[in-house]
């Protein structure tokens, strides 16, 4: 035994140096490699990559990108003089786009306090627009410079110009402003169709009064119809985002990794009225119809199938024995109507135009919203299992297929109204020679610009007696500038007056 343990000192001894050694080694190793790194380790980015279709890898950067297209976003600010009536309470909260675009007033005014006089007073309106073309025409919501005396744009260098305004369409929130200057950096015009939900996407514009902001998410969903824009020719099939935008980005860009427009920022679903992850955009093919049509026509060349039409969901394929739960259900046709002409029935689930499908109905109403009066398409029901295809004409909502100008438009549309003359009985009735009755209202200048409702009865138009429709088309056809309208209210006692203006 003692034998065995003199032979095992040695070694174990030996182990013992050889660790110490190791150790001390190690240490100082470590303290010269931790040094070697700390002075000679390169820096590193850390860079995401997106796939594009053709499986070529893109950095996420979107510094580049913001460059670029900030340069393109302006800010725009209109004005527009209020004539309060003394019995009214001033809240701003009557905008339907309040969420994205913000009245200020001139003077000091609680929210729904009542004003002591009847003062006219300034309205100021903040939002964004896009340059679309170098010879400065910009693209914004028809909300933001709706009723403006005076609008302003302030380039990203803070150059300030007076904008005019080209066109409007109420039916899309779109509006096409111009500015005299050249030469200006415009923002090439994307495919809204192309983009996909979860791609990367860029929102630019001026929340709050901070210029040229720049905020990044993603495409949530496509074709979402919120029920926001006020009119019965309505087209919403917006590009839903979670890019942070909030007031002041109205008429905004949101734009792809390339730096193209895919979309008009325009709306946002919010408790609060700021950002909460719900952000709505036009998609830019939908723009770029309609700022071709006011380019060339003056006013938007509008197509319709002459169908109504519901969403389907598993109620209404149990009740209809639907044999698809995807598509747009037709619930009836107008007569005339080009579906009806063409061989379309109620009952039909209207499942592609021109081999795009459709999902649901603002899928349909956002592809025939790219046509124009007079052009052809092809579209593809499901008839109770089958499959059909039919070439649908188009035409406008009077059902004609020709394009119309700006100057032969009919006066009425442009007030948007539908009247019709006042029966005998009832002008005996109130006492008065004849009138003209409103039967309806649409988004026009009576709509817009004047308080009148549904029932008023028109007696005279800048103090000449009306007792006609006719009489009111000949006394408008030539007007431009300030209208006085005079009438009464069948159960209202009194005459009353409203003001509004035609646009040259």
């Amino acid at each position: 035994m003692k034998k065995l343990l003199k032979m095992m000192i040695p070694s174990i001894l030996g182990s013992g140096l050889t660790i110490a050694v190791f150790l001390l080694m190690g240490y100082h190793q470590r303290e010269d490699s931790a040094y070697t790194e700390k002075k000679e380790q390169p820096p590193v980015h850390r860079v995401l990559y997106t796939v594009k279709e053709n499986g070529e890898y893109v950095p996420l950067d979107f510094t580049g990108i913001s460059k670029e297209v900030m340069n393109s976003v302006v800010h725009i600010r209109s004005s527009r003089k209020v004539q309060p009536a003394s019995n009214q309470f001033y809240n701003d909260q009557g905008n339907p786009f309040g969420d994205l675009f913000k009245f200020f007033q001139d003077a000091p005014n609680p929210r729904g306090m009542q004003r002591g006089n009847s003062e006219p007073f300034v309205q100021i309106g903040t939002g964004s627009g896009v340059i679309i073309s170098s010879d400065g025409y910009i693209v914004t919501n028809n909300h933001v410079i709706e009723q403006a005396d005076e609008i302003e744009v302030t380039l990203h260098n803070n150059e300030t110009y007076k904008a005019k305004v080209v066109g409007t369409d109420p039916s899309t929130d779109v509006a096409l402003l111009q500015i005299s200057e050249d030469g200006l950096q415009s923002v090439p015009m994307g495919n809204s169709d192309l983009v996909e939900v979860g791609e990367w996407v860029m929102a630019i514009g001026n929340p709050f009064n901070l210029k040229s902001t720049v905020t990044a998410g993603i495409i949530s969903a496509k074709g979402r119809n919120i029920n926001i824009i006020d009119d019965k020719s309505a087209i919403e099939a917006f590009i839903q985002t979670d890019a942070a935008i909030n007031p002041g980005n109205s008429g905004g860009a949101l734009v792809d990794l390339n730096g193209e427009l895919i979309g008009i920022n325009t709306a946002i679903a919010s408790p609060t009225g700021t950002y909460t992850g719900y952000g709505f955009a036009i998609p830019a093919n939908i723009v770029q119809k309609v700022v071709e049509d006011l380019m060339k026509y003056g006013m938007v060349q509008r197509a319709y199938l002459g169908i109504m039409i519901r969403d389907i969901d598993s109620r209404l394929v149990k009740d209809k024995k639907l044999k698809t739960s995807e598509g747009s259900y037709v619930d009836s046709l107008m007569n005339n109507s080009s579906a009806l002409e063409a061989g379309i029935q109620a009952g039909d689930v209207i499942t592609g135009v021109d081999a795009m499908p459709i999902i649901k109905s603002a899928d349909l109403m956002e592809q025939i919203g790219r046509h124009r009066p007079g052009d052809e398409v092809s579209i593809t029901v499901d008839r109770r299992g089958r499959e059909m295809t039919y070439q649908v004409m188009l035409a406008d909502q009077k059902g004609e297929r020709s394009l119309v100008t700006k100057e032969k438009v009919d006066i009425l549309d442009v007030l948007g109204a539908t009247l019709e003359n006042l029966d005998k009985a009832t002008a005996d009735n109130l006492g008065i020679a004849g009138g003209v009755r409103v039967k309806e209202l649409s988004n026009g200048l009576l709509k817009n610009q004047t308080g009148i409702s549904e029932g008023f009865i028109i007696t005279g138009i800048n103090n000449e007696r009306v007792t006609s429709v006719d009489d009111v088309r000949k006394s408008l056809k030539h007007q431009k500038g300030g209208v006085l309208i005079q009438g009464l209210y069948e159960n209202y006692p009194g005459e009353l007056f409203y003001a509004f203006g035609i646009p040259d």
